[in-house]
């Protein structure tokens, strides 16, 4: 990959050792020159003034909303310190920013779209953090709540002493092929869409390979047996935290078996429908777009790069 997928690229430098140091990550707090994204049940903050971009915040535009949410801190960039916050809890979280500028609270895909890639993998980063401390403050171990450390990349119990750390999950996405057609799959997930196909993906299992998750996924969704995998390329996927691993694979069998539970379709297609599909000239095929990494895998079967 010449560049990154969409989500991937922050450029921010994570800061494990100042985020270790309480006094500086409070500082920092407080500094006049951090950055701070307000989150708003998960959607981002974009400005059209000078970007489309990101809206940050200072530390004192952000007193304004007088939150009691903990910044979560993401990172450095030229040594500056840039932060996350929760701001779900306001009705109105537009009112920091006091200044001139069309900003509005956009949802994280569409962000996506609109922001470069540096900007879009902050997004990513911050949505992900966010949205795993809404859903842990609670003890695994015993119940009991937990609170932010190490500037949010932690929980810890009070009560028993448990730590808590961000999970990803890891997802396999794959284009199997066979000679001039690809294998190509509706699922029946929320964002489904009527003669929209996509490469076939399920999460990996506890002890298992990627080479052997790509095969059992396909077998099960749609009862083709796979035989050599090639890595291609992962994408970060924080919705709510996955990392999509991206693979091409050959098939060994073509006899389609769907799994009606989970797949409304699925069907081999020939090269050249596909390669219309991605120039939006097929109206019997969509695809993915650009921001999936479903679209970069079935390009690179079309152009012969699997």
């Amino acid at each position: 990959m010449s560049a990154p997928h969409t989500f991937a690229g922050n450029p921010l430098d994570r800061g494990d050792v100042e985020r270790r140091d309480p006094a500086w990550l409070a500082s920092r707090a407080e500094h006049p020159s951090s950055r701070f994204l307000p989150i708003w049940r998960l959607e981002v903050p974009v400005t059209t003034t000078a970007g489309p971009a990101l809206a940050w915040l200072s530390a004192t535009e952000l007193k304004r909303l007088n939150l009691a949410a903990r910044p979560i801190f993401l990172g450095l960039r030229d040594g500056v310190a840039h932060f996350a916050v929760d701001v779900s809890a306001t009705e109105d979280p537009l009112a920091p920013f006091g200044r001139d500028g069309a900003i509005e609270y956009a949802e994280a895909r569409q962000a996506a779209t609109l922001l470069s890639v540096d900007e879009a993998g902050i997004v990513a980063h911050a949505r992900s953090q966010i949205d795993w401390h809404a859903r842990h403050g609670f003890c695994s171990v015993c119940g009991q709540a937990t609170e932010p450390a190490r500037g949010g990349q932690q929980r810890t119990c009070a009560a028993c002493g448990a730590q808590h750390f961000p999970r990803t999950d890891p997802v396999v996405i794959v284009v199997v092929s066979d000679g001039d057609r690809c294998l190509l799959g509706q699922s029946r997930g929320r964002l489904a869409r009527a003669g929209r196909y996509s490469a076939l993906a399920g999460f990996m299992d506890q002890a298992e390979s990627i080479e052997e998750a790509v095969r059992r996924e396909v077998r099960e969704e749609a009862g083709v047996e796979v035989g050599a995998v090639r890595y291609h390329s992962s994408q970060p996927w924080p919705f709510p935290s996955s990392l999509m691993i991206g693979c091409h694979g050959t098939a060994l069998t073509t006899e389609i078996r769907r799994d009606d539970e989970e797949m409304i379709d699925v069907r081999w297609f020939a090269r050249d429908a596909v390669r219309l599909a991605l120039e939006e000239r097929n109206p019997d095929l969509a695809l993915p777009g650009p921001i999936a990494i479903a679209h970069h895998l079935i390009k690179a079967w079309v152009a012969g790069e699997a």
